[in-house]
């Protein structure tokens, strides 16, 4: 089993009006992580993810093409000490 990892990402470019915050839950649930993602105010997707190392590092993979109709320019990862203050992976409207 591998060692649990928590990282915070901001994920640029056309990530907004393409369904991106549904896609990272509905992988993120897929792959067992817990967090949440929300949209940011100047237009990119905030998520935190964590969970097994292993699984972390598939979502970060993911999240640099995010769904089909996403246009992602850049994904910048965070190592956080401490897991999400969630039980499952959820949606935040900000």
């Amino acid at each position: 089993m591998s060692a649990t990892r928590t990282v915070s990402v901001i994920v640029k470019g056309r990530v907004q009006g393409v369904s991106y915050r549904a896609w990272t839950q509905a992988e993120a649930r897929a792959l067992d992580l817990t967090g949440f993602v929300r949209n940011r105010a100047d237009g990119s997707v905030e998520a935190v993810f964590g969970g097994p190392s292993d699984a972390v590092d598939r979502m970060v993979a993911l999240c640099r093409s995010g769904p089909p109709h996403a246009s992602v320019s850049e994904v910048i990862v965070k190592e956080c000490g401490d897991p999400p203050d969630t039980r499952g992976f959820d949606i935040l409207r900000g």
